[in-house]
């Protein structure tokens, strides 16, 4: 029967699957019959564990929607695929594969199908107890022999990228096992950071770091997390004034790729508050909020020749886009924090980012959770770099 996982009946248990197109027991619950034109039908189908259908295929393709438990899903000559709640899968029409359950899990999914004059579906030969046992075996609930990943790991890892496959684990298991264990068991287990402003942090270090692929791989992560579309762009944009438009334009271009492909319609809404009249007055007070008078002793200290650079950082870095909405003065100094650190040789701009942090409130142990979240994505010396400008401005 279809049950949510608290054991609730989702939808009313239907007619047992026919032992010919199935091995061990099933159950189909048809929720829509046909329709009139014959293009689609829809059913909800729940696998005992260890049940499976028979290889088969579908002339007009299917689509399945993964409704609880866990199950597996394998095209002929590929590995098979773990499925958990939430998954979706788009079978293409006239591949060979089969579906079921994990041995120890039910598995329930809701099937749509598309309908030829042919029929909705051809049945083939039974999946045998040896491809079974193979799949469960070396299936993606566990990582492969050579791949010994801990629970948190895999669980941390998986929630961020449920559909992540992972060419790495076969050609550098050894390198996959380390790394992760590390980053997302014994670093992720460190500090009180949220997951959103963990993957915040972490989507802006990237872009300080030029890391283009680890990026486009951590923004779909932070989407995933809760990050929203008009929060990504903001810590991509804010990145311009802190990084330079010209290492920061692929990094635009790959995160409107990435949104186009979620459904996002762009441009996103407009987030600017100042205008080219008040941009400098606004930047200026934004400024003084961050780091009170010292501010005001910046632009005293400026040589005649160079105060236009201060000028430039209060109207063009704050005014045109510390002052955006979108994320909050808090978010936006961890971002800058995170930023400076990953480009190393800027311990200057990061004490006086430290002390920014401090005074909008973002304290020692946040920024000392930020550094050590980064610490896999930026390695040991800008790290321990980070630590002696946070402990130098910040001493126990």
């Amino acid at each position: 029967m279809g049950t949510t996982e608290n054991g609730n009946m989702l939808f009313p248990q239907g007619e047992k699957a026919p032992a010919d197109y199935f091995t061990g027991t099933a159950w189909v619950k048809i929720l829509v019959p046909q329709d009139e034109t014959g293009t689609y039908s829809i059913g909800d189908v729940v696998f005992e564990p260890g049940s499976r259908n028979n290889w088969h295929t579908h002339p007009a393709g299917q689509i399945l929607l993964v409704t609880a438990g866990k199950g597996y899903y394998q095209e002929k000559g590929k590995p098979a695929r773990l499925l958990t709640k939430g998954d979706v899968v788009v079978i293409p029409s006239g591949v060979v594969h089969w579906h079921g359950a994990t041995r120890d899990s039910r598995f329930i999914h809701i099937a749509i199908t598309n309908n030829t004059k042919d029929g909705a579906v051809k049945w083939l030969e039974r999946v045998t107890d040896e491809e079974y046992d193979r799949v469960h075996q070396t299936g993606d609930d566990d990582p492969p022999p050579a791949v010994k990943l801990t629970e948190t790991a895999i669980h941390n890892h998986k929630m961020l990228f449920p559909h992540d496959v992972s060419k790495l684990k076969e050609t550098d298991p050894e390198l996959i096992e380390v790394f992760n264990n590390f980053a997302y068991d014994e670093v992720v287990s460190y500090g009180g950071l949220d997951t959103r402003t963990r993957m915040v942090a972490i989507v802006a270090s990237t872009i300080a770091c030029q890391a283009l692929s680890e990026f486009t791989f951590m923004a779909n992560g932070a989407l995933n997390a809760g990050v929203t579309p008009v929060e990504l762009k903001e810590i991509v944009y804010q990145a311009v004034p802190y990084v330079g438009i010209a290492k920061v334009l692929d990094f635009i271009h790959a995160t409107n790729e990435i949104l186009q492909r979620r459904g996002v319609t762009l441009p996103l809404e407009k987030q600017t508050t100042t205008s080219r009249e008040n941009r400098q007055e606004k930047g200026l007070a934004v400024q003084r909020s961050i780091f009170g008078d010292r501010i005001d002793k910046m632009y005293q200290e400026a040589p005649t020749d160079q105060l236009h650079i201060q000028q430039y950082l209060s109207a063009n870095c704050f005014g045109d886009y510390i002052t955006r909405k979108g994320l909050d003065l808090k978010t936006r100094e961890l971002i800058t924090y995170a930023m400076l650190i990953s480009l190393g040789g800027v311990e200057a701009q990061v004490k006086g980012h430290v002390r920014g942090n401090v005074n909008v409130g973002n304290d020692k142990a946040t920024l000392l959770s930020v550094t050590t979240q980064l610490l896999p994505y930026i390695g040991y010396p800008r790290t321990l770099n980070a630590l002696q400008c946070l402990n130098e401005v910040i001493p126990d």
